[in-house]
């Protein structure tokens, strides 16, 4: 099942964009943490393989040497496709010999797309093509067109039913997690929540305490003055 996007943006944040016609694909598949990388895992997915796989990035591992942690415990890493990203743009990924056509991964400049059970090969093409061609919009907006491109060119060959976007930025908590679980057209909405996120979430998110900011905003009158500004 499933094909994805995870991503380092210029900014240092991570970004994972996901769908499938698999059920809350959001839940068990996209993984990141502020400053150290993101994990995707998917085809059988191994829960686990987000939570060590972070783990081992912010132990200093590289890419590959995490995937190779990874499946070097797993009997069933042939059923396994994962791929990573660190904080130093490195990526690395592995498809197993069962997963099922199509299936495959292809790498760019701090990207990277996988994903089985596709249409074709044209659906990862696609989507990398949209998320290079795009490099001048908001980074969530980017991953989000890059979904939508991977779909246009027959996503995942079962049909359609959940999608996800995560980003991480500055924080140990996610700037933006966004899950349409179930859902006839489930890229469309995801782009409808974000679309509503712009509104008053993204906004608000920037008064929350912080590292740089410990207390957050909060003085009201400020944060509704931030909401106004942001949507402007």
């Amino acid at each position: 099942m499933t094909w994805s996007i995870l991503a380092r943006d210029s900014s240092g944040a991570f970004g994972i964009a996901i769908s499938s016609r698999f059920f809350a694909v959001g839940m068990l598949c996209p993984h990141a943490r502020s400053g150290v990388g993101a994990v995707v895992t998917q085809a059988l997915v191994n829960p686990h393989y987000g939570p060590e796989g972070l783990d081992l990035l912010g132990d200093g591992l590289a890419p590959a040497s995490v995937i190779e942690r990874l499946l070097s415990k797993d009997q069933g890493k042939d059923h396994r496709q994962v791929h990573v990203i660190d904080a130093q743009g490195r990526i690395a990924a592995h498809t197993g010999s069962a997963c099922i056509d199509w299936c495959g991964s292809l790498a760019g400049e701090g990207f990277s797309v996988a994903g089985n059970m596709l249409a074709g090969p044209q659906v990862l093409e696609e989507t990398a093509a949209s998320y290079t061609k795009n490099s001048s919009e908001k980074f969530a907006l980017r991953l989000l067109l890059a979904l939508q491109a991977g779909e246009a060119a027959g996503g995942d060959k079962r049909g359609k039913q959940a999608a996800a976007l995560r980003i991480h930025s500055t924080e140990d908590y996610a700037f933006l997690d966004i899950r349409v679980d179930d859902h006839a057209d489930p890229i469309v909405e995801l782009r409808r929540l974000y679309e509503k996120s712009l509104e008053r979430f993204q906004p608000f998110a920037t008064c929350l305490p912080s590292r740089a900011r410990p207390a957050g905003i909060t003085d009201r009158a400020v944060i509704e003055e931030t909401v106004q500004k942001f949507s402007k």
